[in-house]
């Protein structure tokens, strides 16, 4: 019969139960778990150094060697092996997007596996079979330790959820609650192929620390307030629903005589910068370096050692404002003219069929805007049928996109652009820096006379990732 899995991984953690799963897999003859494989310590169990023929040296060597030894050396059992966070990540890249290497993923109330970590460190237990060679110890709950645990395993079972949903696969999913299960283990089994069942799990191993947690928590009380104020299920975090950016690298800019790469916020000044390159050396706007692929841009780098790279961010009131009236509000912008037509007939944001002439008021402006926002709302978080455009996407996403293939040396806010530019110029070797001049806010009617704080708080909820991670402050309206 063919396998349907060349080999398991079991991803865990220290005091999760994996070794009491361990052993309850191998009770089924076709299954062979070989333990902590990769474990930076040992090679598989404790006190064992070697398995097919690969000691601590040759397994750092080539970790993935030992992998394919493992799926060669497989008798009738499928092999498999225990895998942590903190274990080897060239293994967990190999076999994360690998169909033919199942993934069975068991986890832990993180609180209970902290506590019970922390009394096996203190008592040197870390197995038990016999329960008339217990050892007991309370410990002191320490609040950053723990948190700095928390965030690594989650964002190590985010890898492992983002890995499992891009290459399409099913990993099994067991709570340590569930490991004593006869039932759920079949199950198991039968996800890994076995053709065999067992009555009951494993007897071997003993559960060490069965007492509650105030029993076993010195500062019980104070560990209690202080899992209080973590927000363990994300509730106080805004759900990331914007699409991921290309690095988009025809759009930067760099100067042919000297170092500097400007890479553009769409939205944000661009045509100040791009002036005031051209000034360098007087070479002009038309000589920058423009419309470079990946390569080039590489060997513009490579080209240009010590160079300076930078981009300028527009506070987040200036920018949304900037792109309605220089994209949105006009009837001559060909490339939104789709998204201008659907905003006006289906989200109703109160713009005429034709760019608005004279008669258009400080309140008619203030209105369209106000739709406007409305519309950004829905749209970044995936609610809207418009593409999330590179003109409102938030400056974040789109950095975030750029640094897929380089990150920006230095980010310019746009009240810095007059002192940080001709800095930069001159780190690069020139001596006659011209003046930077400012970009002026495009539009009929000042952004002064339609903001006030409902435009501001609606935007602080829209762009929050570059508030708090730009340090915006609130819109100076002078």
């Amino acid at each position: 019969m063919t396998r349907r899995y060349d080999a398991f991984v079991l991803f865990a953690e220290m005091r999760t139960g994996s070794n009491y799963l361990e052993d309850s897999l191998n009770a089924f003859p076709d299954i062979n778990c070989l333990g902590e494989v990769y474990n930076p310590t040992f090679l598989g169990h404790h006190n064992t150094f070697e398995l097919h023929g690969y000691d601590m040296d040759r397994r750092e060597q080539d970790p993935l060697g030992l992998l394919q030894a493992i799926i060669e050396n497989a008798d009738d059992a499928l092999p498999g092996f225990r895998l942590f966070h903190d274990h080897d990540d060239r293994v967990v890249e190999r076999i994360l997007p690998d169909p033919r290497i199942a993934k069975i993923i068991l986890t832990r109330n993180p609180l209970d596996s902290y506590v019970s970590r922390k009394i096996a460190s203190a008592t040197g237990q870390w197995r038990l079979t016999d329960m008339k060679h217990a050892k007991t110890a309370k410990v002191r709950f320490d609040a950053p330790e723990f948190a700095e645990m928390l965030n690594k395993l989650q964002a190590f079972q985010d890898h492992l959820r983002r890995g499992m949903q891009t290459s399409g696969q099913v990993p099994f999913l067991i709570r340590y609650e569930d490991i004593n299960d006869p039932d759920v283990l079949n199950g198991m089994a039968a996800f890994l192929g076995s053709e065999h069942v067992v009555e009951s799990t494993s007897k071997k191993l003993k559960k060490q620390n069965p007492s509650p947690l105030r029993d076993k928590v010195d500062n019980y009380d104070e560990m209690v307030a202080a899992i209080g104020d973590l927000d363990r299920f994300g509730l106080d975090t805004s759900p990331e629903l914007e699409p991921d950016r290309a690095p988009q690298v025809p759009n930067f800019v760099a100067h042919p005589t000297r170092g500097l790469l400007f890479c553009p916020i769409k939205g944000a000044p661009e045509n100040a910068v791009l002036d005031w390159m051209g000034k360098l050396d007087g070479v002009g706007r038309d000589k920058l370096i423009r419309k470079m692929s990946q390569k080039q841009l590489r060997q513009w780098m490579k080209d240009n050692q010590g160079f300076r790279s930078f981009s300028v961010l527009r506070h987040p009131v200036g920018r949304a404002y900037a792109v309605f009236n220089r994209f949105i509000l006009p009837d001559d912008r060909p490339m939104y003219a789709d998204p201008r037509k659907t905003l006006r007939q289906r989200y109703k944001v109160p713009i005429p069929n034709k760019a608005p002439g004279g008669d258009w008021s400080d309140n008619d402006q203030k209105a369209a805007f106000l739709g406007f926002i409305g519309f950004l709302k829905g749209n970044l978080a995936g609610q809207t049928s418009v593409r999330v455009d590179q003109a409102w996407a938030t400056q974040t996403a789109i950095l975030q996109g750029i640094s897929q293939v380089m990150i920006p040396q230095h980010l310019i806010h746009e009240d810095q652009m007059k002192s940080f530019l001709p800095e930069l110029a001159r780190q690069v070797g020139v001596e006659d820096v011209p003046d930077v001049v400012g970009e002026a806010m495009p539009g009929a009617h000042p952004l002064k006379s339609v903001y006030d704080g409902k435009i501001e708080q609606q935007l602080i909820d829209i762009y929050r990732r570059d508030y708090i991670g730009f340090g915006f402050p609130r819109w100076n309206r002078q």
